[in-house]
């Protein structure tokens, strides 16, 4: 039975790094990562400060120690003749539980995490504890009729009945969850019997599915089978086996990624938390092997997941399943947003930076998700910092919580690795460059610096870096979408305007003692459903505000006049006159133990939809809170009027929200353009949802002119318009085009340049919208600049776009 020292019980709960304790890697890599630009910190590095984190993650360590190990381990003994005189665990992990076993592996990377940023050898002596055991267990694998290093909490026949397609819970699942929890302990602790068992595991799954035909394990895959992929990636990197890429690699489902290597969204009707996992394993397999095929297919996932799958606090699902893109408003209930969701978005969000960390979207999405659905996800008022399953989003709903010892849902589990995980993110860093993420009250030590981040944002709109050490590094700032007006001072020093959307670089030689102040503006915005432009959610910067009902379980959505909201005195809360009686605004993260609704019906949508000046940021101009966002480099330069976004032709682009025009029957979309570079099939705009559904408009076509058309059964449907001649080089340009019953026409510079009678496809609810960027991979990116975006729900008419041209807007 499991004893902890009294040193070590009394150690519990320590936040500050014993840094002389804690191994980099128990065993470096054999393999470097292909594609990588960018490096996370090891948990060690960086320690939390007193906040709404810190908080969460001293009451998940409280529950960590507090746990019964040999109740973990209570079914995995009885599965190999083992006596066990302990009271079982419920929920999942009840003995009768086709599940049962996979909180164990949760708990080993929990407790990995927590020896790790923590130092205390409560949690690691507990991890090697459950480790020793589990090899005991593993080591009797035959007595109990199974295969060499089968390792379990339930029998091998599970593994037949997926193989024989019979009905059976996730048993892979499971054994992925037992073996990243080994290679946690491994990494993060140094247990070399940790790599041991699970070097075993592997060659069991290697052997078991390297005896099946292609089309056998495809079949097979239909199963949810957890990060399969993704551990073994880790694993053949850790090692330089080559047999645990093989093994990975029978887990590449096929009818999974193929539609995503073709940027087609087709993950309606799949249930979402059986392909997160999967993505997070195809980015692993590329910075194994250097295939921009699985790179293409992780990144792709991601855009459509988050532009076209989530809500407004960044989670995904409706009884846990994807819908059709863009819906949103028509999927309101008690369980939207599993947790377990957003714990892997994340984890494939941070895979995805190493690879580009000039993208800014990748944190901004971190941090929506982790303010508004993870950070919210425990309940303050339990000190074991029990979890979320579901977080609920229909007007009325409640939050509810786990427990002990009888829930162990898969949320439960990835609860307790996410609050003893949150100084991996914070920051990064390549070379002498130092990446700022998040905005979390923490230090990090760094190549001799120490960088200490106080703040209480998002309380404050703002963040102070101290820095103590001298020399020279480059600093790079997030500066988030929703920050403009952001500023940068260094000593009280203003630097250089600062672009919402981006990293803000500093690079000096640094005095210890030097300080970095960050103001962070933060306005009120609402951010629309792309199914109903009625039915919005109210933000304050990238905190989701909540309408508090106490014991109201409405029975319908409120309808909100937004001109009736007023700030109060306390930070983020808000008071607003709704068809139910005053209501308090408050951040939904801090919502519990009452109902509440995050959406609101806000009357008409306006048919003056997003206007993007492009003077600096990427604002809407409406206040329909229809943020854009710049993506592949682009930048700023002199426009037609202020500034406009400038597009280099290799990559750069601007990325739209999705379902703009979701409902409309007509429409206008109008801009200034500048090419620097007139090239065939390049796109002043496209929206679409991939390559069978789009609309787009191209300065030159094959035909020899600008082109607008628009198809919902791919190229050989186009309906087009056709002009004589392209848009010109050099010089700004106006274009439109309008939709209006059966009837578009093109315009340039205010003048119709042709027309179509028989338009009879609509642009619908597309959900990657995109200037500068084409639905097809092989097409050029645009060269040049765009200036005044605007979209409209009707079809101005001749004269109205001869006026937007005449007077430059």
């Amino acid at each position: 039975m499991f004893t902890p020292s009294r040193r070590a019980v009394l150690r519990a709960g320590a936040v500050a790094v014993a840094a002389a304790a804690l191994p980099a890697r128990a065993l470096a890599a054999a393999r470097p990562d292909f594609g990588v630009s960018a490096e996370l910190f090891p948990l060690g590095s960086v320690s939390l400060l007193p906040g709404p984190f810190r908080d969460n993650t001293l009451r998940t360590h409280a529950y960590l120690l507090f746990l019964d190990p040999d109740r973990l381990l209570h079914t995995f003994r009885l599965n190999v003749s083992l006596s066990s005189g302990v009271v079982p665990c419920g929920g999942w992990e009840s003995p009768s539980t086709e599940l049962r076993g996979h909180s164990t592996g949760h708990v080993l990377s929990a407790l990995a995490q927590a020896f790790a940023a923590t130092g205390d050898t409560a949690f690691s002596a507990k991890a090697n504890y459950l480790v020793e055991q589990l090899a005991v267990c593993q080591d009797r694998a035959r007595i109990g009729g199974f295969s060499t290093g089968y390792l379990s909490a339930f029998p091998e026949s599970f593994i037949g009945r997926v193989e024989a397609r019979e009905q059976v819970w996730a048993p892979y699942y499971t054994l992925h969850k037992i073996m990243a929890g080994l290679l946690d302990v491994h990494l993060l602790i140094g247990s070399p019997q940790a790599l041991t068992v699970l070097k075993n595991m592997a060659a069991w799954a290697a052997w078991r599915n390297g005896r099946l035909t292609y089309d056998q394990r495809q079949n097979m895959l239909d199963t949810e089978f957890g990060g399969m992929n993704e551990v073994l990636a880790n694993l053949y990197q850790l090692t330089g086996d080559p047999a645990h890429l093989t093994t990975a690699q029978y887990f590449d489902h096929a009818e999974i990624f193929d539609p995503l290597a073709q940027n087609r969204d087709a993950l309606n009707g799949y249930h979402a938390n059986t392909q997160i996992p999967k993505a997070i394993g195809a980015i692993r397999e590329y910075h194994a092997t250097g295939s921009t095929r699985y790179r293409d297919i992780a990144s792709n996932f991601w855009e459509f997941v988050t532009s076209a799958h989530s809500y407004a606090i960044g989670g995904n699902s409706n009884g846990e399943y994807f819908k059709a893109p863009g819906r949103i408003a028509s999927e309101l209930s008690d369980n939207t947003c599993e947790s377990c969701n957003s714990y892997n978005m994340l984890k494939l969000t941070a895979q995805l930076f190493r690879s580009s960390p000039g993208d800014a979207r990748y944190f901004d999405f971190y941090e929506k998700t982790l303010y508004n659905h993870l950070l919210g996800a425990q309940n303050p008022d339990s000190a074991h910092g029990h979890h979320s399953y579901y977080t609920p989003l229909r007007p009325g709903g409640i939050r509810t919580y786990s427990n002990d010892y009888n829930d162990f849902t898969c949320c439960h589990g990835t609860g307790m690795e996410t609050n003893t995980g949150h100084t991996g993110r914070i920051y990064a860093h390549s070379g002498t460059t130092l990446y700022v993420n998040l905005f979390i009250a923490s230090t990090v030590s760094w190549r001799g610096f120490t960088v200490r981040q106080e703040t209480s944002f998002p309380e404050t709109a703002a963040t102070k870096l101290t820095i103590t050490g001298s020399g020279t590094f480059e600093l790079r700032v997030r500066i988030p979408g929703w920050a403009a007006g952001a500023q940068i001072r260094v000593n009280g020093t203003p630097q250089p305007p600062v672009t919402p959307g981006s990293y803000a670089w500093i690079n000096r030689t640094w005095s210890s003692g030097d300080v970095v102040d960050v103001s962070l503006p933060m306005a009120l915005h609402r951010e629309s459903t792309p199914d109903n432009r009625a039915v919005q959610a109210v933000r304050h910067g990238p905190i989701v505000l909540a309408g508090a009902y106490g014991t109201n379980n409405l029975p319908s959505m409120p309808v909100l006049q937004p001109s009736s909201i007023r700030a109060t005195s306390t930070p983020l809360q808000y008071t607003a006159s709704a068809s139910t009686g005053q209501v308090t605004l408050m951040p939904f993260y801090k919502v519990h133990g009452q109902r509440y609704t995050v959406y609101w019906t806000v009357g008409e949508a306006p048919p003056f939809i997003a206007h993007y000046p492009f003077d600096g940021n990427t604002n809407d101009a409406t206040g329909n809170g229809l943020t854009a966002a710049l993506a592949g480099g682009a930048a700023w330069t002199a426009g037609r009027s202020g500034q406009a976004v400038d597009l280099s032709g290799s990559g750069a682009h601007v990325v739209l929200p999705s379902g703009l025009l979701a409902g409309a029957l007509a429409c206008t979309i109008a801009t200034w353009v500048r090419l620097d570079t007139v090239t065939t099939w390049s796109r002043v705009f496209d929206f679409g949802s991939g390559t069978g559904n789009y609309a787009f408009l191209t300065p030159l076509s094959s035909a020899g002119g600008v082109r607008f058309a628009v198809t919902s059964g791919g190229a050989g449907s186009e309906q087009q318009i056709n002009a004589s001649a392209a848009l010109p080089q050099g010089v700004w340009t106006h274009v439109a085009v309008t939709q209006n019953g059966d009837l578009g026409v093109l315009y340039v510079n205010g003048a119709e340049v042709a027309r179509n009678t028989a338009m009879t496809a609509r642009i619908g609810s597309t959900t990657q919208n995109w200037i500068g960027r084409s639905q097809y991979a092989n097409d050029p990116y645009l060269d040049g600049a765009v200036d005044s975006f605007r979209v409209y729900g009707r079809a101005l008419t001749a004269a109205e776009v001869a006026n937007l041209h005449s007077t430059g807007t």
